[in-house]
């Protein structure tokens, strides 16, 4: 569960009105979602958002606010058993079932991300200086 004094937390609804408590780079099991492996989701029922210090409640929905996610595939939940047996009436009942849901991965939460996912890219490189230029300084020091 993400910590209040971290990324940006949001509680959202998703499919048939399950509600989750998400982070960025967080990864749910949801319900299946009619969308292809890879595919990005814009999850528009945000009902609450934490961000530091600040909560903003939904009545019931926040407006303009959208949690994006990235479909990563679609498994199968664990098999479910049903039995039924009645003693000495010869019934007995064997049904099973798995459900079938989505692996979804959390990209932004209100438009804010995590600091991890930046490209390195995007800093400015440090200079450095040529080692035959340090090496000229120490000796004119030292001499």
């Amino acid at each position: 569960m993400p910590k209040q004094e971290g990324a940006p937390t949001a509680i959202v609804a998703v499919g048939g009105g399950k509600q989750y408590r998400v982070a960025a780079g967080d990864r749910i099991l949801v319900d299946r979602i009619d969308a292809a492996a890879g595919a990005e989701l814009k999850l528009d029922k945000v009902l609450l958002l934490i961000d530091g210090d600040e909560f903003i409640v939904g009545t019931p929905l926040i407006k303009d606010q959208v949690v994006t996610a990235k479909v990563i595939n679609h498994p199968r939940g664990p098999k479910i058993d049903m039995i039924r047996y009645k003693s000495k009436k010869h019934v007995r009942v064997h049904r099973g079932a798995r459900a079938d849901l989505t692996a979804i991965e959390i990209l932004t939460v209100g438009g804010k991300g995590r600091g991890d996912h930046k490209d390195k890219a995007d800093k400015p490189a440090k200079s450095e200086k040529p080692k035959a230029a340090v090496a000229e300084k120490e000796t004119t020091d030292g001499a």
